[in-house]
């Protein structure tokens, strides 16, 4: 059975992380999988959004696998099989879709469990984010004397206030679903037969917008992010002209007018 499972239908993607008896922790063949995954989602121009989640009720990610694909990365040991080799040739060299890769298309997060350390990390690169209560969310890399190197000391910060990321991030500390729903951090709290129906509601309202212009609003916000406001107008400028080129944006008002859902293509 594949670490990373995925399929995609009408315009929606679903990524899942398939190691539950390791927490759906991230060892090479987890990298590859959704470096593989995510290409596919960049690339395919039927596929608008993704969904990613975890298998099982425990873990939605325990962040990177401490024996094996941490050992890799620090060369203390060396590559064992294709999914190694794979992860150093592809993944290391081109960058982990969601930590210090972007994925260009949106991602919801359908978080059925523990986000940690690189878990945590996941749920960072992502958009829209739903979760069980019972999920709890931390950053423990600290505690075993590594990095945060999935973008936490950039992106973290940006989305909860500043003196609780750094809190999460130099204690080690786990926050629960509540509180990182208080901080802004998620979007909704579900119970657990809930989930894939909300992350599927908030997917399914994504592929139905304008494509074109999802991707550009959703480029132009982490693009000018912390920007002077002259700056950031200006890029936004950039971001927002060729949307109204499209076909897609004559499509738009066009079935407004006429009182009929809209027929987005993508051009």
């Amino acid at each position: 059975m594949a670490a990373v499972e995925f399929e995609h239908n009408n315009h929606i993607a679903i990524v899942t992380l398939n190691r539950p008896e390791a927490r759906n922790a991230m060892n090479p063949e987890v990298m590859v999988g959704m470096f593989d995954a995510f290409q596919e989602i960049e690339n395919n121009n039927d596929i608008r959004v993704a969904i990613l989640t975890g298998t099982g009720d425990k873990a939605f990610c325990a962040g990177a696998d401490l024996g094996q694909l941490i050992p890799l990365m620090t060369g203390s040991r060396g590559p064992e099989n294709e999914w190694d080799d794979r992860f150093l040739s592809e993944v290391s060299q081109q960058g982990s879709y969601l930590m210090s890769r972007d994925t260009v298309k949106p991602v919801v997060a359908a978080i059925n469990g523990h986000a940690i350390a690189g878990g945590m990390e996941l749920v960072q690169g992502t958009d829209l984010r739903v979760a069980v209560p019972s999920a709890k969310f931390g950053l423990q890399e600290v505690k075993w004397a590594i990095f945060p190197a999935g973008g936490s000391t950039v992106k973290l910060n940006r989305q909860i206030p500043y003196a609780k990321a750094m809190e999460l991030m130099l204690t080690g500390d786990l926050i629960t679903a509540e509180e990182a729903f208080d901080y802004g951090f998620l979007n909704y709290v579900v119970e657990p037969n809930e989930l894939m129906n909300k992350a599927m509601e908030l997917a399914e309202k994504l592929a139905g917008n304008g494509p074109i212009a999802v991707q550009a609003i959703r480029k132009s916000v982490r693009e000018v992010w912390g920007r002077p406001e002259k700056e950031g107008l200006a890029m936004e400028s950039k971001f927002s002209a060729p949307v109204f080129q499209s076909e897609d944006a004559i499509e738009g008002p066009k079935a407004f007018m006429e009182k009929r859902t809209p027929v987005y293509k993508g051009r």
